[in-house]
C-alpha cells in the first residue's frame, strides 16, 4: 500500500535560533534552497537544511520579533534574480530588493524589515528593437531583439535557457515595460508568451555551450599588476591584506578603469560608508573613453555589515548571476566581490548556530567547497544563444575577491581555502601601505599563473621599439630578478652600508629602487597617474631594463656609479611616469634616444692618474 506524504503548504514556528528559524508542518512540501515566508512580517527565509519532522531555514531579516507557533508559508521557489532591462546604474540589497525606492519611500536612512518592492520597475518603459521575424526558429539564449539599456551597454532581449521554437509573433519597434508581451513561441501545438523579464536561480549555474582557455589579459591599468601579476579576462583572483592596507581603493580604482565592458560591484558585508562612498565615486567618475558615467556600466549588490549575515551569501550569488547574464550577451564582466571574508564569517556564524563540528578556527569543514562554488563560475565561454547574425557570442566572467586576514596573517582558513580556488594573488603588505606606497602589493607574497596564457596577445600589441630586444616576458623576467637580487643584497647592505658594496650590486639597488618608486607606486587621486595605458607602461619598464642593461656592461668595463646622474634620471622618469600624459609618447622617445646615444648615463669612467 503506498501512503500518501501529507502535501500541506502551511507550516509553523517551532524555535528560534539567532538568524535561524526551525519550521514544522512543511517537511514535505519544500526543497533545498526554496523561499519561505512568515507571514506576519513579511519575512523571507531560505531553507537550508530538511528532516524528518522539521527544517531549518536562514531568514534575511531579523528575527528579534519573531514568536513561536507564526505561520509560514513555502513559496515553491528557489531565490532567483530578476533579470530584464534596468540592472544596471542601480543599487540592490542581497535578495535584490532595490534600496534607491527604499530610501524615497521611508527617508529613514535604513531598510525596514518586511519591504516588498519589486525588484526592476514595472512602469519604466524601453525602446524595444526586434532582431528577428515571424517563422524563425530560435534556440535558448537566441537574440529576439535589442535595448538601449544604458549610454554604454546594449542590452541583449535573449530566450531564456531551456526553450525553443518557432516564433509566431513578435511586436514591433517602440517602447514597452518590461512584463508587457514581446513575442510568442509556438512548439508543436503549444504557444507561450514571453516578456523581457526572465527569472534564474541564484545558486544554479547559467548553462553555457564551451568554456574556454583565458588567452586576454583584464588591463587595469595599475603597472605592478599588468606587468608582473596580471589577471586573464575570464580568470580568478584573490586580494588579502589586513586593515588599512588599501584593499578598498585597489578594488575600487581596477572598477573604475579596467577594460572589463561593464562591472558587477558586491559589497558583502561591509561598513555602509564604504559602500556609499564607492556609489558616489563610480556616479562622478567620468569614463575618459565614452564621457558617461562610470555608473552606466556598473550593477551594484550590496549587503552591509548591519544587515543580517544570511544575506550575505545570498549577495554574492545574486550578483555573479548578474554577471553570467550579461555574459551570455557577450560582455565581458568582472565582479569585484568585497569581501570574501565577511561572507566566511557568516558560514562560521550559521555553522555554530546549527551545532555542525568545527574545522579550523571554527570555520566550517565545508568552507573550501563553498569558496569554489562562487569562483568556479568565472571563465570565458561560448554562450549558448547566436546573435542576430546566426554567429555564437562569446564572454567572460573575471572575480576579484577581497580577503581580510586578522592581523595580516595569511596562513588563516579563509586566505589558505581561497589559495587552492584561485589562479592568482595579490598579496597586500602593511610595511608598504605604512609607507604610502600604493598600491601596497608585495612583489614577493604574490604571484599569478596567468602569464604564459597572455604572452600572445602581449606580443600582438608589443610595436614600439623593435630595437630593444625587450618583450612584455623578457621584461617581466628581468624586473623580477633584479627585484630579487635587492631582497638578497637587504641583509648584507645593512651589514656593510651600500657605500661599501661592489658597483654592480649598488646598480642593482639603484635600478630595484627605480622600479619601486617610478613604476610600481601609483597615486589613485592623480588623473594621470591613476591609470596607465599598456604602451606606456611597457615604455616605461623597457627604458628603466634599458638604462639597467646599458650601465651593467659599462660597469664590467671598469665605470662606477655617478650618483649625480642617477639622481637626475630617477626624477626624469619620476616625472614621466606620474605626470606627464598617456598619450604623450614623445618624452619617453626622447629619453630612450638620449640612452641610446649615452648622452644620459649612471656611470663615469675613473680616471687613473
Amino acid at each position: 500500500m503506498v501512503v500518501e506524504k501529507n502535501k500541506s503548504t502551511v507550516g509553523f514556528i517551532s524555535a528560534v535560533y539567532g538568524s535561524l528559524v526551525e519550521i514544522k508542518g512543511l517537511e514535505n512540501n519544500v526543497r533545498l534552497n526554496d523561499l519561505i515566508k512568515i507571514t506576519n512580517h513579511d519575512f523571507l527565509c531560505e531553507v537550508i537544511q530538511i528532516y524528518s519532522n522539521r527544517i531549518i531555514a536562514q531568514c534575511f531579516e531579523s528575527t528579534n520579533s519573531i514568536k513561536l507557533k507564526e505561520k509560514v508559508v513555502s513559496l515553491h521557489q528557489p531565490l532567483s534574480m530578476e533579470l530584464a532591462p534596468g540592472l544596471l546604474a542601480n543599487v540592490f540589497d542581497g535578495i535584490q530588493r532595490p534600496l534607491d525606492i527604499t530610501f524615497e519611500s521611508f527617508q529613514e536612512g535604513r531598510l525596514n524589515r518586511g519591504l516588498e518592492f519589486p525588484s526592476l520597475s514595472r512602469k519604466k518603459k524601453w525602446h524595444f528593437i526586434p532582431t528577428r521575424k515571424v517563422n524563425d526558429f530560435v534556440h535558448s539564449g537566441d537574440e529576439i531583439g535589442i535595448v538601449q539599456e544604458t549610454s554604454l551597454i546594449e542590452h541583449k532581449i535573449m530566450l531564456p535557457p531551456n526553450n525553443s521554437g518557432i516564433l509566431s509573433f513578435i511586436t514591433d519597434e517602440g517602447d514597452y515595460t518590461i512584463t508587457d508581451e514581446i513575442y510568442r513561441l509556438k512548439n508543436e501545438n503549444d504557444e507561450k508568451s514571453y516578456c523581457m523579464l526572465q527569472k534564474w536561480p541564484v545558486t544554479k549555474r547559467k548553462p553555457f555551450c564551451e568554456k574556454e582557455q583565458p588567452n586576454e589579459p583584464l588591463i587595469t591599468g595599475l603597472r605592478i599588476i599588468d606587468l608582473l601579476f596580471p589577471v586573464a579576462k575570464g580568470g580568478t583572483f584573490a586580494v588579502p591584506g589586513g586593515f588599512g592596507t588599501g584593499k578598498t581603493i585597489l578594488q575600487q580604482n581596477i572598477a573604475k578603469y579596467c577594460d572589463a565592458d561593464l562591472i558587477v560591484f558586491i559589497g558583502c558585508g561591509e561598513p555602509g560608508n564604504e559602500i556609499a562612498n564607492a556609489l558616489k565615486q563610480f556616479r562622478e567618475t567620468v569614463d575618459p573613453n565614452t564621457g558617461h558615467s562610470l555608473l552606466d556600466r556598473i550593477a551594484l549588490i550590496v549587503n552591509t555589515s548591519n544587515m543580517p549575515v544570511s544575506a550575505r551569501e545570498s549577495s554574492l550569488f545574486s550578483g555573479i548571476t548578474v554577471a553570467e547574464y550579461y555574459r551570455d550577451m557577450g560582455y565581458n564582466v568582472a565582479v569585484i566581490a568585497d569581501s570574501i571574508s565577511r561572507w566566511a564569517e557568516s558560514l562560521r556564524e550559521i555553522s555554530g548556530l546549527l551545532e555542525e563540528m568545527p574545522a579550523e578556527e571554527g570555520y566550517p569543514a565545508y568552507l573550501p567547497s563553498k569558496l569554489s562554488s562562487f569562483y568556479e563560475r568565472a571563465g570565458i565561454f561560448t554562450t549558448l544563444g547566436h546573435d542576430s547574425k546566426g554567429k555564437r557570442r562569446r564572454g567572460s566572467i573575471t572575480i576579484i575577491g577581497s580577503i581580510s586576514p586578522p592581523a595580516g596573517d595569511f596562513s588563516e582558513p579563509v586566505t589558505s581555502a581561497t589559495k587552492r580556488v584561485v589562479q592568482g594573488i595579490w598579496a597586500l603588505d602593511p610595511k608598504l601601505a605604512y609607507l604610502k606606497h600604493y598600491p601596497a602589493i608585495s612583489w614577493i607574497n604574490s604571484y599569478s599563473n596567468y602569464p604564459e596564457y597572455l604572452v600572445d596577445w602581449w606580443e600582438q600589441i608589443d610595436k614600439d621599439w623593435n630595437d630593444i630586444k625587450l618583450d612584455w616576458s623578457e621584461c617581466r623576467k628581468q624586473t623580477n630578478e633584479v627585484l630579487a637580487k635587492e631582497n638578497d643584497l637587504k641583509y648584507l647592505t645593512q651589514l656593510l652600508g651600500q657605500r661599501n658594496l661592489a658597483e654592480d650590486q649598488k646598480l642593482d639597488l639603484y635600478i630595484a629602487n627605480l622600479i619601486r618608486n617610478a613604476f610600481f607606486v601609483q597615486n589613485a587621486f592623480n588623473v594621470v597617474d591613476n591609470y596607465t595605458t599598456s604602451k606606456k607602461m611597457l615604455g616605461l619598464i623597457k627604458i628603466i631594463l634599458l638604462l639597467y642593461n646599458k650601465s651593467k656592461s659599462l660597469i664590467k668595463r671598469g665605470f662606477i656609479i655617478n650618483n649625480k646622474s642617477c639622481d637626475e634620471v630617477f626624477n626624469e622618469i619620476m616625472r614621466i611616469s606620474h605626470y606627464v600624459p598617456n598619450k604623450d609618447f614623445e618624452p619617453l622617445d626622447k629619453l630612450k634616444k638620449d640612452i641610446d646615444k649615452e648622452s644620459i648615463n649612471l656611470v663615469y669612467k675613473i680616471q687613473h692618474k
